[in-house]
C-alpha cells in the first residue's frame, strides 16, 4: 500500500468502503469472495487497501482492544507498536514525572505511544521517517481525538534537535529485513545516537530491545523490563527527570486489556540466594524478573533458594503466592532419561504433557515427540503433568510437578 492509496480511504468513498467491508469474511476462506464482491462497484487498488486494514484491525485488537476497529495501520508498523497498555502504563509516568511537558517523540511509527501521552494530557510531535507510517499515525491522531495535542511529521531521528521540548521518547528500529536487531549499535539510529540527543532535555525515555545487555545502560539510568501476562514485551530506559533511584525493575502488566493490573518488583539489596536441594515447589520467575537481575527478590518473597546458582528456578517447601513467578508442586525429581520418563509417564497414565525448560539443552518439540505426546489427542479428563527440564551442576534433572493455581 502506498501514499496515495492510504489517502484515498480517508474519501467519503473510502470511509463508505470501509464500513462495508467490516462487515464481510475476510478470513482466508472468504477473502477472495469479499474482494470480488467489492471490485463489482469499487476500484480494486481501494478494495485491497480496504481489505488489509480491516484485516489488520482484526489482528490489532489484542493490543488495542476496541481501539483497533478505528485505528489504520501498515503490517510492520502493527507488528512493531507498542501495545495500548504498556503504552498507557509508560505515559502514566510521563504525566506524573514531568506534567506540562512537551514530549519530541523519534520514530513514532503507527502513534501507539503519542496517543497514550495525549491521552494524559501531554501535548507533542511524532516524528517518523517512512512518509507512508507518518500518514497511518497522523490519521490515529485525528481517529482517537487527540489532533488538538499532538501532531505528527516526516523526519528524521538523527538529524532532530529537542530544541523547545521538556522531554524526549524514542523508539529506534529494532528490525531489518534480515529480522530482529540485537546489538544496540545496530539500531537505526544507534543506540548511542539516541542517548545524545535524549541527553539534550530535563528527561527522556527510549525503547529498547528486552535482550539489552545490563553494561550499556548508562550511568544514572533507570532501566525497566516489562511483561504483559507473562511474556515479557520490550524494555526502556528512563533518564533525567523521568529517572527513579533504584537503577532497574521489572513490572508485570496483566492481559486485560480494559482493567489491567500492575505489579512492580526493584532490588532490596539482598545477596545472591542460598543454593539448597529441591523442596516441595519449584518457583518459575516472570521473564522480565529475570531479564531484570531480580531473582534473589523472588527468592526472599517465597522464603527459598536456587537449586543451581545459575538457573533461575527458585525452590522451596513454603507455598507462597506471587504475582512475580509461577509455582508448581513437585511430585518428583528424576535423573534425566527420556526411556525413564516416557515409562513413568506411561505408569501415571498422563494425556497432557506440557514441558518446560532452563539451563537444558533439550528441544521441547522432539522431546515431546520422544516421550509420546507429539500430536496425540488425550483421551477427556486424563491426568495433566508440566515436566521441567533443567540441571543442577553437570547433572541434568527432570522435575514432574503440577502447577498451583494462581490466585
Amino acid at each position: 500500500m502506498d501514499v496515495a492509496s492510504f489517502r484515498a480511504l480517508g474519501s467519503p468513498e473510502g470511509q463508505a468502503l470501509l464500513s462495508e467491508a467490516s462487515g464481510l469474511d475476510v478470513s482466508e476462506d472468504g477473502l477472495l469472495a469479499a474482494a470480488s464482491r467489492l471490485r463489482e462497484r469499487h476500484d480494486p487498488g481501494l478494495v485491497s487497501a480496504a481489505l488489509t486494514q480491516v484485516r489488520l484491525r482484526e489482528r490489532a485488537r489484542v493490543k488495542f482492544g476496541d481501539d483497533a476497529d478505528r485505528m489504520y495501520f501498515t503490517q510492520a508498523g502493527l507488528e512493531q507498536s507498542t501495545r495500548a497498555s504498556v503504552a498507557s502504563h509508560r505515559a502514566r509516568r510521563f504525566a506524573s514525572c514531568v506534567p506540562g511537558a512537551r514530549v519530541l517523540e523519534l520514530g513514532c511509527g503507527i502513534g501507539a505511544d503519542l496517543v497514550a501521552r495525549a491521552r494524559e494530557g501531554l501535548e507533542g510531535e511524532g516524528v517518523e521517517l517512512d512518509p507512508l507510517t507518518t500518514e497511518v499515525a497522523q490519521a490515529n491522531v485525528v481517529a482517537l481525538g487527540v489532533e488538538g495535542l499532538v501532531s505528527v511529521r516526516v523526519g528524521d531521528a538523527v538529524a532532530e534537535r529537542p530544541d523547545g521540548f521538556g522531554a524526549v521518547f524514542a523508539d529506534p528500529g529494532r528490525r531489518t529485513t534480515r529480522g530482529r536487531v540485537f546489538d544496540p549499535r545496530s539500531y537505526e539510529p544507534p543506540l548511542d545516537v539516541v542517548l545524545d540527543s535524549a541527553g539534550r532535555v530535563p528527561a527522556a525515555c527510549v525503547k529498547v530491545a528486552p535482550g539489552i545487555p545490563h553494561e550499556v545502560v548508562p550511568d544514572g539510568a533507570e532501566a525497566e523490563w516489562v511483561s504483559v501476562g507473562g511474556d515479557v514485551k520490550e524494555a526502556a530506559l528512563w533518564l533525567g527527570a523521568l529517572a527513579g533511584d533504584v537503577g532497574r525493575r521489572a513490572t508485570l502488566l496483566s492481559s486485560d486489556l480494559h482493567h489491567p493490573q500492575m505489579w512492580t518488583l526493584t532490588p532490596q539489596g539482598l545477596d545472591d540466594p542460598d543454593v539448597r536441594p529441591w523442596g516441595r515447589y519449584v518457583y518459575e520467575p516472570d521473564g522480565a524478573v529475570i531479564r531484570a537481575r531480580l531473582v534473589a527478590e523472588v527468592a526472599e518473597l517465597v522464603g527459598g533458594g536456587l537449586a543451581d546458582p545459575r538457573i533461575a528456578y527458585v525452590t522451596s517447601d513454603a507455598l507462597r503466592p506471587t504475582p512475580f513467578a509461577s509455582a508448581y508442586e513437585i511430585e518428583d525429581v528424576l535423573p534425566f532419561s527420556v526411556k525413564r520418563l516416557r515409562a513413568e509417564l506411561r505408569r501415571r497414565g498422563v494425556g497432557v504433557l506440557t514441558v518446560k525448560k532452563r539451563g537444558s539443552a533439550v528441544d521441547v518439540d522432539r522431546l515431546r515427540r520422544d516421550l509420546g505426546f507429539g500430536g496425540r489427542r488425550a483421551p477427556r479428563g486424563a491426568p495433566e503433568l508440566t515436566l521441567v527440564a533443567t540441571r543442577v551442576g553437570r547433572d541434568p534433572v527432570a522435575l514432574l510437578t503440577r502447577p498451583v493455581p494462581r490466585p
